[in-house]
């Protein structure tokens, strides 16, 4: 080989080279991280924050995706929990969402073992009929676990979980990894968005102490505000406030006072609903409902009274519309994080899709100019994600039986999505759930929901009637007890986070 062919492209010469991310927090640090690490010298990576501009900063529960999201950073583990106070998360409790007094368990991990033509629903539905099975949640390991309060890492990743971590917490450690690896950060507020008036593109961003900073692609985390891809480009927005009706949150941090669980709780109220986080050195708590049927006043009030240990933060009030822009990536502009649309954070799936965004962006960074083509497949894959996890957050307030407010019929009552409407219809009808497009949540998650929201399949599989009574006996004892044995096994949660991952002090400060 005599040498580089021509058309290569010598990273001094890339004509997309300058990365300009405006806004930090959460999103925007996690954006730098994985842009940095990946490519290292090919960009000239450049971070726009103010300090005196605060973030929402409630992302505090996840989903088992971040755990890969890491590895692929090569973040370790121990000392990534260290420094956000992280604990383990192996599903989130739900209280009074179907009924008054009654709960479930989403939980992270599989129930009982499927067959390759049916999922393991259809042999617990037909052990049901037969009088033979117990509670769909006895064959899951990561539930039993998390009502055990236990928890421990295990051969082949048999444990899925995620993490309760502080968020801000998170984005100081990520800054410090980006910055290692040649993030530059510039401070300062956002005063102008400069556009190319023959292309359109963003051109620059204009600072309030008149520093400009040009770049060749632009990624927006600047949160609700979306000053470039909304402000600037005018990119869209569709509003599903009538599927999502809550708009309001309000969240404060209070101190522990007991052992962390490995779990979040979700518990619904008449206008909403109300969530508990654990973390090593407090624990998070908000309040989510519909300024429609509770105003902020009784709201407070509400959140404030049911508050367990001292408070140790002020109420943070947020106002939110759900909806996503209908343009993730318009121009040379990439929406993460807010900035690109907000889904309430009831099954912890914002800082998910920042790191969707983020690694897909990483994905289809273009070598030249930035193909249309290009544009239109994120936008396209990044729209199937957001709407399946609009989809799933529906399911919640539209499965309800509740009929004690104002606010929950008018869940029950509302139209839903087709694509809702038909899972739900063929889950009550066969029992199946299909998975489609790498959807988020597999077929576990959606039948625990549906189930624990009281929908029940009229029919299942016809393969489970194969097995004998006594061959069925069998097989449901071994695996409940291979999860009780397993549970059993397991050290308490907290012990375990002491001891992996145990924060001092001043790490929280």
């Amino acid at each position: 080989m005599t040498g580089p062919r021509s058309t290569d492209m010598r990273s001094t010469d890339w004509p997309l080279k300058r990365v300009v991310i405006a806004g930090g927090g959460t999103a925007g640090w996690m954006a730098a991280a994985a842009i940095a690490r990946t490519l290292g010298t090919l960009v000239d990576l450049t971070l726009v924050e103010s300090e005196a501009i605060g973030t929402v900063g409630v992302g505090e529960s996840t989903i088992p995706p971040l755990v890969a999201y890491n590895r692929l950073l090569g973040i370790n583990e121990a000392e990534f929990m260290r420094a956000t106070q992280a604990t383990f998360k192996l599903g989130i409790q739900f209280d009074n969402w179907r009924v008054l007094g009654e709960g479930y368990f989403h939980s992270f991990g599989i129930c009982g073992k499927d067959h390759w033509s049916a999922g393991f629903q259809h042999f617990w539905l037909d052990a049901r009929e037969r009088g033979m099975a117990g509670s769909y949640g006895d064959y899951c390991l990561e539930l039993k676990a998390a009502q055990a309060g236990k928890f421990a890492h295990l051969p082949d990743d048999r444990m899925h979980y995620a993490y309760q971590l502080d968020s801000g917490l998170y984005a100081r450690f990520l800054r410090t990894m980006a910055e290692a690896d040649g993030t530059r950060r510039v401070e300062g507020k956002i005063a102008a968005v400069e556009l190319d008036g023959e292309s359109g593109n963003i051109g620059a961003l204009t600072l309030d102490s008149g520093t400009r900073i040009e770049g060749d692609l632009f990624i927006d985390c600047t949160g609700f505000r979306a000053l470039l891809i909304e402000g600037a480009l005018n990119a869209g927005f569709d509003d599903w406030s009538h599927y999502l009706p809550c708009d309001s949150a309000i969240a404060a941090q209070t101190r522990s006072i007991g052992p962390a669980v490995p779990f979040t709780r979700a518990t619904a109220h008449d206008a909403g609903w109300q969530w508990r986080i654990p973390l090593q050195h407090r624990t998070g708590n908000g309040i989510v409902y519909s300024s429609h049927y509770l105003d902020r006043e009784a709201a407070l009030e509400r959140f404030t009274g049911n508050l367990q240990g001292d408070r140790l933060t002020e109420p943070n009030f947020i106002r939110f519309t759900t909806g996503a822009r209908r343009k993730q990536w318009h121009r040379n502009c990439v929406a993460i994080g807010l900035s690109g649309g907000f889904m309430e954070p009831l099954e912890s799936t914002s800082i998910h899709l920042i790191q969707r965004a983020v690694l897909r962006f990483v994905r289809m960074l273009p070598l030249r100019e930035i193909s249309q083509r290009d544009i239109d497949e994120f936008n396209d894959q990044q729209m199937t994600d957001i709407l399946q996890i609009r989809d799933f957050l529906i399911l919640h307030y539209k499965a309800t039986e509740r009929r004690d407010s104002a606010f929950w019929r008018q869940c029950a009552a509302m139209d839903i999505p087709d694509t809702l409407a038909h899972k739900i219809e063929l889950f009550r009808e066969t029992g199946r759930v299909f998975r489609r497009n790498e959807e988020l949540f597999a077929e576990n998650s959606w039948v625990q929901v549906m189930l624990g929201q009281g929908i029940t399949p009229r029919s299942y599989h016809p393969i489970a009637t194969k097995l004998p009574d006594d061959e069925m006996i069998k097989l449901l004892d071994t695996l409940r007890g291979q999860v009780d044995q397993t549970v059993a096994s397991l050290p308490p949660h907290a012990e375990y986070v002491a001891r992996y991952c145990g924060a001092t002090k001043a790490a929280a400060a």
